[in-house]
């Protein structure tokens, strides 16, 4: 608006002067501002896209090609159009990136009136996650810069990426049948179900373990004896907290233990048993926005701010998959790991106490952490002493961190593994299924 101001200004000093030709020149400017003006806010509102994309859903390796159609609806041609597809940067500056970007996100183009440009590229999925593609920003004005005139268009696209799963070493997928026996040795309770035979009552025994036709026949008490049950599958508790896993190494391990966590429960899902799921990380899905303003905006910043995925979410609640046994119980694990994030909430050991009443003793509990401090220890440790069969999988490298970590642990009677590179989630997913 400054140049409308000056404009009249200097018109109304070439009035009272009166220089002519200066105020026929004023007189030429304001026409152009004003003809710039009405058709840069036409040449916007002609302006509309669509976005069609070849997959939501995608396992790391595959393609994504994504087709946008910016079409031109007016009667009058634009002199110029800028499209920018908004893509989000922290998939695009590791490397190798989250999303290898095959071809143009940008767009400079003329249009003629009621023609339709496609933008296209394709999108190389490289690490597990849950992304936003788009909306664009479609950008035009007149040709001397003076008004330029911004728009956001179309709903954005959502692509998950699932992560990485390995499969389990020495297992016949063709017969759905492991290979050996499935040895389960950590027993815990008995079955009152299955009545192996009867045993001289002893002190202690309750009422509904007296075989009473038995003591009858002998005359003297008699109880039962039952078949012990044993743990089978497991409650996978994955540690994504961000003061577990320094900057420095991120996001390889992190990815490395939801591969792991991902791999485990594949493993215990194909042998028919049980599989459940905590974490404390946070949902990628939580920072979307599903109510994107459309239409004109102010700037370039502020349409590319209204239609990014927001920075953080507030998420405090773990994200759990109830262990259980049945064909969904995987893929709802899988959806889950694709879009689990590093958090600043709760603790491994904050998380133990909050899922405590929900761990069932029935299953083993796997713990998979790059992290074990006293407090971390202490709090597998109770898990251990209150019966529950624990096993830990430290996600380190170094194998000097590994001994000095595993120790505590493994004074306390809590089996503990070496996550160091993917080569060993293979073995350790079969130590997890044949034990």
């Amino acid at each position: 608006m400054h140049w409308l101001f000056a404009s009249l200004l200097i018109l109304a000093i070439a009035f009272l002067l009166g220089l002519d030709a200066l105020s026929y020149a004023m007189y030429a400017l304001l026409g152009l501002m004003l003809l710039s003006r009405v058709l840069s806010r036409k040449w916007i509102e002609s302006l509309a896209a669509t976005r069609s994309c070849s997959r939501s859903e995608a396992e790391i390796g595959q393609k994504c090609a994504v087709n946008i159609d910016i079409t031109n609806h007016g009667s009058l041609p634009i002199a110029w159009v800028l499209a920018e597809e908004l893509l989000p940067r922290k998939a695009m500056i590791f490397d190798p990136p989250s999303l290898k970007l095959n071809g143009q996100r940008l767009m400079l183009a003329i249009f003629w009136p009621r023609q339709t440009r496609t933008l296209r590229y394709e999108l190389t999925c490289n690490r597990r996650g849950y992304y936003q593609l788009g909306p664009i920003v479609l950008e035009t004005g007149d040709l001397f810069g003076l008004h330029r005139r911004f728009k956001v268009e179309t709903e954005p696209h959502y692509l998950t990426i699932y992560p990485k799963v390995i499969p389990l070493e020495g297992y016949d997928v063709a017969s759905r049948r492991p290979i050996g026996e499935v040895r389960m040795t950590h027993r815990l309770f008995e079955d009152p179900t299955r009545i192996t035979g009867v045993r001289a009552y002893q002190a202690g025994d309750s009422l509904n373990r007296i075989h009473w036709r038995a003591t009858a026949r002998t005359g003297t008490l008699q109880s039962k004896t039952y078949e012990p049950s044993t743990i089978a599958g497991a409650t996978i508790l994955l540690d994504l907290h961000e003061s577990s896993h320094p900057a420095r190494h991120e996001p390889v391990r992190s990815d490395l233990g939801v591969t792991a966590a991902a791999s485990i429960a594949n493993a215990l899902y194909l042998m028919g048993q049980q599989v459940g799921f905590i974490t404390n990380g946070r949902d990628m899905a939580d920072r979307a926005r599903f109510d994107h303003p459309h239409g004109p905006a102010a700037t370039r910043r502020q349409a590319r701010e209204a239609g990014a995925m927001a920075d953080k979410s507030n998420r405090l609640r773990p994200m759990i998959v109830p262990t259980r046994r049945g064909p969904e119980q995987f893929f709802r694990i899988r959806d889950i790991l694709a879009r689990a994030e590093l958090t600043d909430g709760f603790k491994l050991p904050e998380l133990i106490d909050e899922v405590y009443s929900q761990l069932p003793r029935d299953a083993s509990i796997i713990v998979i952490t790059p992290l074990v401090n006293p407090e971390v220890s202490i709090a597998l440790g109770e898990l251990a002493r209150a019966g529950y069969a624990v096993t830990a999988i430290l996600n380190l490298y170094e194998d000097y961190e590994f001994a000095q970590q595993a120790g505590p642990l493994a004074a306390q009677g809590i089996e503990v593994r070496h996550l160091k590179d993917e080569s060993r989630i293979s073995v350790i997913c079969r130590r997890m299924a044949l034990r």
